[in-house]
């Protein structure tokens, strides 16, 4: 099954994507599900569960987590207690892992080789420690950069997760994550990863449509 791992709606608060459009065009891109990972908060995408069932698709929540060496996606919180903080940008990496570590969730370096200022981890994601997996197909990257984190995945030994970072409705479903084992919840979602048992990808149902498209 495939799921777009790496979603943002209006609720990310740096764009106007609907959850709705959202959720149907990735239906009509064939995914099996999304997971909505807004910016620095797990309780902003509390809205798109609803529109998840009421269309029909699986709709999984994470949050992106902006550190002082790059962006971090934290999944199996249940809430924004995860933010011992009082802040939103530059939390300290290491200790970031470790809090969701103890919460029960797992973390997975964004996008690690887009240059974006001091924030942004690149070869320093081979020192990282205590991760569960790498993103290596990022839909709103580079290819070289994508290339560059599937190499450090092999070299590291992790599996690999792939999602759109979409912000506008076009940008869904260019990546995502291939699933070898059923996931119906983030339980099951998590486990998958830990088991290795995904692959992130270019996603084959973006390509053929917008192929159709042109």
């Amino acid at each position: 099954m495939w799921i777009d791992c790496h979603c943002h709606t209006k609720h990310s608060y740096d764009n106007w994507l609907e959850p709705v459009d959202l959720v149907r065009r990735a239906k009509a891109l064939g995914l099996d599900g999304v997971c909505i990972t807004e910016h620095y908060s797990y309780e902003a995408s509390r809205p798109v569960v609803q529109v998840g069932l009421d269309e029909g698709l699986l709709v999984l929540r994470g949050v992106e987590i902006a550190t002082d060496r790059g962006h971090m996606l934290a999944y199996g919180v249940e809430d924004d207690g995860w933010n011992i903080w009082n802040r939103d940008t530059y939390l300290p990496m290491n200790a970031v892992i470790e809090r969701i570590t103890e919460l029960g969730g797992i973390c997975v370096p964004a996008h690690p080789f887009r240059e974006v200022g001091v924030a942004s981890l690149l070869e320093g994601l081979l020192e990282v420690t205590g991760i569960a997996a790498v993103e290596t197909h990022n839909g709103s990257n580079q290819d070289s950069d994508n290339v560059l984190a599937l190499n450090a995945s092999r070299h590291m030994a992790l599996p690999s997760l792939g999602g759109s970072d979409c912000h506008k409705t076009e940008a869904v479903g260019r990546c995502a994550t291939r699933f070898a084992q059923p996931v119906i919840d983030m339980a099951s979602f998590i486990a998958a990863i830990r088991a290795g048992a995904c692959e992130g990808a270019y996603y084959h149902g973006y390509t053929q449509a917008v192929a159709a498209a042109a």
